[in-house]
């Protein structure tokens, strides 16, 4: 049974806060900061950018932390997405995993820089679909 929610804030709002996530994951890395936990706040912005396109054009969605759901849910409603855009499903992989100790493999530069990029190109590509 899938559960009804109601969505708070406003698009911009939503917008926002993704921006803060990117602010956060924009701090240099040190030995007390673990990459796992900056590509965390990589996705959550583009997490929360996508949910305030999905709030400015009208589609509902559950509470999810699945980027390949949000971006489905877009395109199924007539959304066009940007190649670069629909690559960020991706940084999915950080949402719950990455942020526990673990038998994970520890994120490498390369890869925290990588999921920096799709964060910051879903976020501009948001800041175009909101009015």
């Amino acid at each position: 049974m899938e559960r009804k929610t109601t969505v708070s804030g406003t698009p911009q709002e939503w917008l926002n806060r993704a921006k803060s996530n990117l602010a956060i994951a924009r701090q240099p890395a040190t030995d007390e900061i673990y990459l796992e936990d900056l590509c965390f706040e990589t996705q959550q912005a583009a997490e929360k950018a996508l949910k305030a396109v999905l709030l400015e054009k009208g589609i509902k969605f559950r509470y999810v932390h699945d980027l390949a759901e949000l971006l489905t849910l877009l395109e199924r409603n007539g959304v066009a997405l940007p190649d670069n855009i629909r690559s960020a499903a991706i940084l999915t992989d950080y949402s719950v995993e990455a942020r526990y100790p673990g038998p994970f493999e520890p994120v490498s530069v390369d890869e925290f820089n990588e999921s920096l990029k799709l964060a910051e190109a879903v976020v501009e590509w948001a800041e175009t679909q909101i009015a």
